[in-house]
């Protein structure tokens, strides 16, 4: 989940040592700080046949692709016997469309001035889309059966999704679609369009198609032909029942650089695409799934089309941002209020479809099994990820070194598909740059793969020191009753001071400005500490890199005037709404900080801790990037005020300039020329000149050009690894141990996140059921080790439950008795059964030993009377 970046640094001028850490990791044996293994290479293969066979036969350590069903069950069982294979429901399939120009008539004009009428303009014609497509036949026939039909983008069996899924049945949507209903919609929407009086005469049936001005109504469908085994055969499917709708379908065989580049880098308005094949990895394993209602459905994040790109053609739905920005950002005062506007927005999401979810897949990820001493730590609903690499303990070589050795996957033969941008919404957008920079990045919190919970990292709270207090206020919204002293400071982009007694608020028709108040409360407050350490140029994290990042996010968020050059419109699109979340904060005398902030979250208070923590991340939102200040103004310097290769740079994607990159040579290069100009100036930002002196600033830019010369790189971050070897030409990288001042050993993790946890293995329920007799339901269970995967009967510690969901969303939970170690037994009794109308009924087997998110399998229950 993407945290907030709160303001929440104050005004005394103390500048806190940076600790050397030891504290935090103690547990363990291992004496040694950091990660197990000292060196990590990563290449790259445009053959995942090839990656298999070189994992099998100890060439690579572990494929980090995730292999789809039909890949991985074509394995040569010789081959399989020697890997270790990690199964995950991590991965998923959506079509996005292009809407432009949502409107009646639906006629859109191109920039070279053609007319061309977008039947997916038309809500009714994307809608009807979900009974078009018959996702059980994808399962069956392209994924042979690894996977489940998906309508919304919450993974079905997955921890807390059950709810959301519910919102598609009760739309009458189902895993085999209706044909036959999805012809009769779309030809009843197409003519009513052809009925409006702008398109009477232009637009009509002409055997098989309809045609505007006589030419046959278009879809232009981009479809991923390097997914040969799984989205060019849905995509041509797809595109066949387009095509028995009435419309053309333009086949636009593109792979991931073309395709994406197209779709989420340009303009909609162009009208070059109007359907897309995507592909999605979980991105984590998740308790709570407001984040991707934001990601998946809400204009303001900016995954939908258009992207909150200035200038571009943007979709618009004002109530998902309004539903999903609440959820969100703790905006609400209860849980069932979370749950009410969640399903709302879902089911908005679901009836505009601009977004349409097809299938989710299992991944099978595979590592060489004789390289390893123990399984690696691995994400339960994201697969391997960077808590892997940080975890691998593989066997050393002659020299004594731990080398870990991961092949990535790419049709294109490239580790480097979108630029290594640490500001910019659009940086890191790739997973083959995430699987590297994760490594290297240490976030405050993170939510840890074995059950997702809200984790410190970098930033310790007192949990004695965490508080919300909210009431209802004026139309039903909270109002916290927390007073924020006197001292508590945020960052005031127009007068470039820190400042007490000023809110950042929205102050009606979408604009955000500083307003003064004496009288600031906010709903939650917290006390926390931050683990310092060192930069990976060997510089110490002080309290100056915390400061600067709140401040920055202020800065580059407000356009404080119209020509305002210190701001950017699609970062201020993703972060100008959180920040009035932050009422400020207080830097405590013994280093630690007291933060204040609207956020509010019932369900668990650790989740509240976690968004009030400081964090030195001043960009990327969504992404865990993050690197020192110094590297972060000199990319503002480039964007501001020019570079020395007359390069004209930007934090955006936009085609007419240059994205930052912190791996790009002549970028890099333009870094170093920056952090050169910035030493013979001895230039402090304003932000931070209270806790930077000159000659401390001076200290930093040499070591970051003395890192830049080293090793070839401007990514200066604070986690376990840094990037020691970049090679383009080769698609070569190379992570080196980073011990200096680490704060953990290197087994700390690797047991800390060590777990038991349940495994629902079987479910047995009557095919149908009589109302007038008790129903039993048997459900198996399984003990499994993580991360080992030795899996034993579940003794009676597991608690299983049923929930049985009624017609009106209400629930009722019956506790499943423990018969013998992996037996347990529910029984819904005919007492409750009698009262209900016959029909088919939501049935939610769920396991768990304790805290931990459970195991979760939703099947149905058919009553007769």
């Amino acid at each position: 989940m993407k945290k907030r970046l709160f303001a929440a640094l104050g005004a005394a001028a103390v500048v806190l040592a940076a600790c050397s850490g030891g504290g935090a990791g103690t547990a363990g044996g291992s004496k040694e700080m950091g990660p197990i293994v000292d060196k990590v290479i990563y290449n790259v293969v445009m053959d995942q046949t090839v990656a298999i066979k070189d994992t099998a036969e100890g060439k690579t350590d572990v494929f980090f692709t995730g292999l789809n069903g039909s890949t991985y069950k074509g394995i040569d069982q010789a081959d399989l016997a020697k890997l270790d294979v990690y199964a995950v429901p991590s991965g998923s399939w959506s079509l996005l469309t292009n809407p432009i120009p949502n409107a009646a008539p639906y006629v859109h004009t191109t920039k070279d001035g053609k007319k061309v009428f977008n039947p997916l303009a038309i809500r009714e014609v994307r809608y009807a889309l979900n009974w078009l497509i018959d996702r059980k036949k994808l399962v069956d026939e392209v994924l042979q059966g690894t996977g489940e039909p998906m309508m919304t983008p919450m993974t079905p069996g997955q921890p807390g999704t059950y709810k959301y899924n519910l919102v598609a049945a009760n739309l009458g949507m189902t895993a085999q679609g209706n044909e036959k209903k999805a012809m009769e919609d779309i030809t009843k929407a197409m003519e009513a369009a052809a009925a409006l009086p702008e398109n009477k005469g232009k637009l009509v049936k002409s055997g098989q198609f309809w045609t505007y001005e006589g030419k046959p109504v278009t879809i232009r469908f981009v479809i991923r032909v390097d997914d040969p085994t799984g989205r060019l055969p849905a995509g041509n499917y797809i595109a066949d029942q387009l095509e028995k709708a009435g419309f053309k379908v333009e086949r636009l065989l593109y792979d991931r650089s073309k395709a994406g580049q197209l779709v989420y880098g340009g303009d909609p308005a162009d009208y070059e695409w109007t359907m897309y094949t995507e592909g999605w990895g979980a991105g984590a394993t998740r308790r709570w799934w407001d984040v991707t209602i934001s990601q998946m459905y809400a204009p303001y994040y900016g995954y939908m089309p258009g992207g909150a790109t200035e200038g571009f053609w943007n979709y618009k739905n004002d109530e998902i941002d309004r539903l999903a920005q609440k959820s969100y950002n703790g905006w609400f005062l209860t849980s069932d209020e979370y749950w009410t506007d969640n399903l709302k927005a879902t089911k908005l999401g679901l009836e505009d479809a601009v977004r349409i979810y097809l299938v989710s897949q299992m991944q099978y990820y595979v590592a060489n099994k004789d390289r390893f001493n123990s399984r690696m730590l691995y994400g339960l609903g994201d697969g391997l990820n960077n808590w892997s690499v940080r975890s691998a303990d593989v066997k050393a070589n002659d020299k004594g070194e731990k080398v870990l050795r991961i092949t990535q996957y790419s049709a294109r033969g490239g580790l480097f598909m979108s630029a290594w941008d640490p500001v910019g919404v659009d940086g890191f957008s790739d997973v083959y740059s995430a699987a590297i920079i994760e490594a290297c990045t240490d976030p405050s919190t993170f939510e840890a793969p074995n059950d997702a919970a809200d984790t410190p990292l970098r930033a310790k709270w007192d949990e004695k020191k965490v508080a919300t207090k909210v009431e209802v206020g004026p139309e039903g919204k909270p109002v916290g009753k927390i007073v924020v002293p006197k001292e508590a400071m945020i960052y005031n982009s127009k007068t470039k001071q820190w400042e007490s007694g000023v809110e950042y608020k929205d102050v009606g028709d979408g604009k955000y400005d500083y307003v003064k108040n004496d009288n600031i409360t906010s709903y939650s407050q917290a006390t926390s500490t931050y683990i310092y350490g060192k930069w990976h140029s060997g510089q110490p994290v002080t309290i100056a890199d915390l400061m600067y990042a709140s401040a920055f996010t202020y800065e580059w968020a407000n356009k404080d005037s119209e020509d305002d050059r210190y701001y950017d419109e699609a970062y201020a699109a993703q972060y100008q709404a959180f920040l009035p979340i932050s009422k400020g904060g207080v830097v405590n005398k013994d280093g630690s900080f007291t933060n204040f902030y609207d956020f509010n979250w019932p369900m668990d208070a650790a989740r509240v801790a976690a968004n009030g923590v400081p964090s030195p991340k001043a960009g990327n939102p969504g992404r865990q990037t993050l690197v020192s200040w110094e590297i972060t103004e000199a990319l503002a310097k480039l964007v501001i005020d020019g570079s020395k290769s007359g390069t004209v740079y930007s934090f955006s994607s936009d085609p007419a300039f240059t994205e930052v990159d912190v791996i790009n040579p002549t970028c890099v290069a333009d870094i170093k020329a920056k952090l050169q100009e910035f030493v013979e100036a001895k230039y402090v930002p304003d932000s931070i000149k209270q806790w930077v002196k000159p000659e401390e600033a001076v200290a930093r830019y040499n070591a970051a050009i003395k890192f830049i010369d080293t090793y070839g790189n401007a990514y200066i971050s604070n986690g376990p690894f840094f990037i020691s070897k970049v090679d383009y030409n080769a698609n070569y990288v190379e992570l080196s141990a980073f011990r200096d001042s680490y704060p953990y050993k290197a087994d700390y993790w690797p047991s800390k996140l060590k777990t038991t946890l349940t495994r629902i293995d079987e479910v047995k329920v009557p095919a149908t059921a009589s109302k007038a007799k008790d129903v039993t339901v048997d459900v198996a269970v399984s003990a499994v080790q993580y991360p080992a995967d030795i899996a034993t009967a579940a003794d009676s510690k597991a608690k299983v439950t049923a929930t049985l969901v009624l017609a009106d969303g209400t629930e009722k939970v019956y506790t499943a008795k423990h018969v013998k170690d992996g037996a347990f037994q529910a029984v819904i009794p005919a007492k409750d059964l009698g009262a209900l109308k016959e029909g088919s009924y939501t049935l939610v087997i769920q396991s768990a030993f304790s805290t931990e998110a459970p195991s979760v399998v939703p099947t149905s229950l058919v009553l007769l009377p």
